[in-house]
């Protein structure tokens, strides 16, 4: 054990000796970083001091570690990308990159790591830029506590906050992005966790995703976007206490799912959406304990969306709890706690002794018309429900809550 022991500290002892710091600064003999690159050994560490350093183009092709001491500023002087990786095993962490130039044919970026794995790219902020992170057929990497703030107007020349594509076991937590395009984008993209990240007031989508299986989105707050969050053309995703929240627009809601297969939706809030859910073409997925809150409509089916299951999830003061497209359902609905429902419970177990019908008759009016919406107070309007409610003409009759909860679900 002893001579084990030898071993290791010499193995210790020799990289130590090895690996060295470099600073770069203004007055130090390295005063760029493209230069402290070109002459570090791989496993050096380069200490970037404060100041102001423009360079674009910066190539790290070994792997190092590059430490901003009080957030170095790197400006690109809108010239083009700023720093690509190409090496395994690079970390950098706290700088401050501005200036990234922009392009209608290339996807500039403050940050890309290119066909690279073991990296981590954290505590940076990232200002005036066209896409911000992008990970390029990349894998085994961290993008951790980054702020990303841009100033997208249009989005034909605008580019993503954090960006995905065939890349492989990210993880992405506490970012904060804003301002840009689309969030978050992952396309072919596998075995992700995306984790109490903050993705507002973007263009576009909060976070968008295609073509990208066995995800887990946990923790995270997608507020305020232009249309809101899309999950297209992707299977085995769960989505966990996330919050979709004042997402607002003709064309907006808290989460579109286009083409989704055998996911779990759990524990997620969606409030004061124009749409809490817009689904569509997605089966075999799980939708337990969310709130709906305060909605336009809480969740909207559009077809060919079969054997899903809604169970103890909270309807919560929305306009419209369920819209439906079609006359025939295998989805099942059970013990959900709605607002609107108007049901007893004699025996006192909590669960209403009446089904409950979420399908109102004046929603499918409102989806066929929607101009019809000016009359959704009117006593006219109370009456149809009604008369639906009593004999099915329009709505599936077979889509009901038969044990609605009487009072709401804590969790």
């Amino acid at each position: 054990m002893k001579n084990l022991l030898l071993f290791f500290a010499a193995i210790l002892m020799a990289y130590s000796t090895y690996a060295q710091n470099i600073e770069v600064c203004s007055t130090c003999a390295i005063s760029t970083l493209k230069k402290a690159i070109s002459v570090v050994k791989d496993f050096d560490t380069v200490l970037v001091k404060k100041g102001t350093y423009k360079e674009h183009n910066i190539l790290i092709d070994k792997p190092l570690t590059i430490i901003g001491e009080n957030y170095p500023v790197i400006d690109g002087e809108l010239k083009g990308e700023i720093i690509t990786i190409v090496s395994d095993n690079v970390t950098i962490d706290g700088l401050f990159i501005i200036n990234v130039g922009t392009s209608y044919t290339e996807d500039y970026a403050a940050i890309r790591v290119r066909k690279s794995k073991n990296f981590v790219i954290q505590n940076l902020v990232l200002e005036k830029l066209f896409f911000g992170i992008y990970l390029e057929k990349s894998r085994d990497g961290k993008v951790f506590h980054n702020k990303i703030i841009g100033d997208a107007v249009e989005e034909y020349n605008s580019g993503n906050g954090i960006q995905l594509w065939y890349s492989k076991n990210i993880e992405i937590e506490h970012n904060f992005v804003q301002h840009v395009r689309d969030g978050i984008y992952l396309e072919f993209s596998d075995d992700c966790l995306i984790k109490n990240n903050v993705s507002a007031e973007n263009l576009r989508y909060g976070l968008h995703f295609m073509f990208s299986n066995n995800d887990i989105y946990q923790d995270n707050l997608f507020e305020k976007n232009g249309a809101g969050v899309a999950v297209m053309f992707s299977k085995k995703i769960k989505m966990l206490n996330n919050t979709f929240k004042e997402n607002w627009g003709t064309a907006s809601y808290g989460m579109l799912l286009k083409e989704i297969n055998d996911a779990e939706i759990r524990g997620n809030t969606f409030e004061e959406n124009t749409i809490g859910i817009n689904i569509e073409g997605s089966n075999r997925i799980v939708y337990k304990n969310n709130d709906f809150i305060n909605n336009g409509w809480a969740i909207k089916v559009r077809g060919a969306c079969y054997t899903n299951s809604f169970v103890e999830n909270n309807f919560l003061y929305n306009s419209f709890d369920i819209s439906y497209n079609s006359k025939i359902n295998d989805n099942v609905f059970d013990k959900n706690y709605w607002t609107s429902y108007t049901g007893y419970d004699l025996n006192k177990d909590g669960i209403g002794d009446v089904p409950y019908r979420p399908v109102k008759l004046f929603s499918y009016i409102v989806n066929r018309t929607p101009e019809t919406i000016i009359l959704s107070r009117s006593l006219f309007i109370d009456i149809i429900d009604f008369s639906e409610k009593v004999s099915p003409v329009f709505t599936p009759d077979n889509l009901l809550d038969n044990n609605p909860l009487t009072k709401r679900i804590t969790w």
